[in-house]
């Protein structure tokens, strides 16, 4: 496992999803080369969370891609298969989790245009920040639409890696990167709703070379 996020693919996943075809398209994501994954706390009714984390943490292992949780940071302290967990707005009591998890983690936070939340990550040292959301998207939820000169300001702020997300696709990332500077994408259905997964990893991350 990395244990440091630069940028790259940040995949996120819907246990939700049917399995037989959220593990077959999770598996071409991997092949095609995400960098980092997430699992989102949506979970159906009377799933086995630790059970399921193991599940995906076997097929993530051999690729070396870190595995975060949604929100639900005490899982970090119920199973070693997590890496870090991702919190959609930094916690107030963000010193006493970070105790309570008692290991090294990767942690990152969801920045939805306001700035405060950027100089909070940066103060604390953690490891990444998303912005949400930069297109409207069926799978931001009720993400503000952040605007490009937000990340430029963030940047001047803190040199954590950025992500952006929220409709974000291989033809506007690659718009984007031309006009203002950060390090990856957040995908959920632009990957694990693809015709080919794979394919399409590839050209996010094609995208995100800039020209």
């Amino acid at each position: 496992m990395s244990e440091k996020i630069i940028g790259g693919i940040y995949l996120v996943i819907d246990p939700a999803m049917e399995q037989n075809l959220l593990f077959k398209n999770l598996k071409a994501a991997l092949e095609g080369g995400i960098d980092v994954l997430q699992i989102w706390n949506h979970w159906p009714e009377g799933m086995n969370k630790l059970s399921f984390i193991r599940e995906i943490s076997d097929l993530v292992k051999p690729y070396q891609v870190p595995l975060l949780i949604n929100q639900e940071w005490t899982l970090l302290t119920e199973t070693s298969e997590l890496d870090g967990v991702h919190f959609d707005t930094f916690p107030d009591d963000f010193l006493a989790i970070k105790q309570s998890i008692g290991r090294a983690s990767i942690i990152g936070v969801t920045c939805s245009g306001n700035l405060e939340t950027v100089l909070q990550a940066h103060e604390n040292q953690l490891n990444y920040i998303s912005f949400c959301s930069m297109f409207p998207s069926s799978s931001a939820g009720s993400c503000t639409i952040v605007l490009p000169e937000t990340i430029e300001q963030a940047r001047k702020l803190t040199d954590i890696p950025l992500f952006i997300s929220g409709g974000i696709t291989p033809e506007n990332t690659a718009t984007l990167k031309q006009k203002i500077d950060f390090d990856g994408v957040a995908v959920i259905s632009g990957i694990l709703n693809a015709g080919n997964p794979k394919q399409q990893t590839t050209a996010y991350k094609q995208a995100l070379i800039k020209k």
